[in-house]
């Protein structure tokens, strides 16, 4: 059973994450760099950790939600690299978005310490992980996910085992890919369609008649008609995904126009300063 958890890295989904898991009574230690978002986790029960390595060592397991950068760092660091506090004994998640080169890598120092591993970034917004309804995607051995379940559904509404290690990192390529299309086809028909005079909650309106619409239309549609771009989802992160998404498509050979148009519009949203806003702003940067 595990009772004791390591989690390193208390971003916009990540420090939501751990503060569900306190909901479960599990021994929580944490880490992050920045010392306010520890602050709120120990102030709701969690224990502080100096560093990556005490986070982890000694765990049952070890959740880590990093961009691939800093987490390649914590991982693989020679003088504290997280890895090296990490025994048989205990299993660790990879639950942050990266290159898949990034996931594998991880995978094979795990494996060579003997460690087990799973590659299971989540899906969602900051929305998902206050209430719990983030979707986590799973790639790895099934028994290890079956015995993540229990810990997974405080933060986690769907678990999904999608395959091997590196399944789950190429899946959220496909949700990248979709999600960043949904949003940018949703801005272009609110502007076009505002120049006939439609506002955007009677075009919601219609697009739900036909079925068109979808749960993040609807959410994100909603909250543009208030101009309400409070952070959910970075835009920069979306941007990053479709990014890498683009890369692994050339590699293989095969031609993704619209993907490489949608990312183009990001690309320059994130130029125009709406990187650190909500995704949903790439509508501010069209209107410009």
């Amino acid at each position: 059973m595990i009772k004791s958890i390591g989690f390193i890295g208390l971003g916009t989904v990540g420090k939501h994450m751990a503060l569900n898991l306190l909901k479960g009574q599990l021994e929580l230690s944490v880490y992050d760099r920045d010392p306010k978002n520890v602050a709120d986790l120990v102030a709701a029960g969690a224990q502080e950790a100096s560093d990556a390595l005490t986070a982890a060592k000694g765990k049952d397991l070890v959740i880590v939600v990093l961009p691939e950068v800093e987490e390649m760092q914590a991982a693989l660091s020679e003088e504290n690299g997280f890895i090296e506090g990490i025994g048989p004994e205990t299993i660790l998640v990879d639950m942050g978005t990266h290159s898949l080169d990034a996931t594998l890598e991880i995978a094979k120092k795990a494996a060579e310490k003997g460690v087990r591993f799973l590659d299971a970034p989540v899906w969602g917004t900051k929305e998902h992980a206050v209430n719990g309804l983030l979707t986590v995607l799973a790639g790895g051995d099934v028994d290890i996910v079956n015995r993540c379940r229990e810990v997974f559904s405080f933060f986690g509404l769907n678990i999904i085992h999608v395959g091997e290690i590196g399944d789950a990192t190429r899946m959220k390529f496909v949700v990248n890919l979709m999600q960043a299309h949904i949003m940018e086809g949703l801005a272009e028909g609110f502007l076009f369609g505002e120049k006939f005079g439609f506002d955007a909650e009677k075009i919601l309106e219609v697009l739900e008649s036909g079925g068109i619409t979808s749960p993040l239309m609807n959410l994100k549609g909603r909250r543009i008609a208030r101009g309400d771009f409070s952070r959910n989802l970075a835009l920069k992160y979306v941007h990053e995904g479709l990014a890498l998404t683009n890369e692994i498509a050339k590699a293989k050979d095969l031609k993704l126009p619209a993907a490489e148009a949608v990312c183009s519009v990001y690309a320059q949203a994130v130029a125009n300063g709406y990187g650190e806003e909500d995704f949903s702003s790439v509508i501010k940067s069209l209107q410009n």
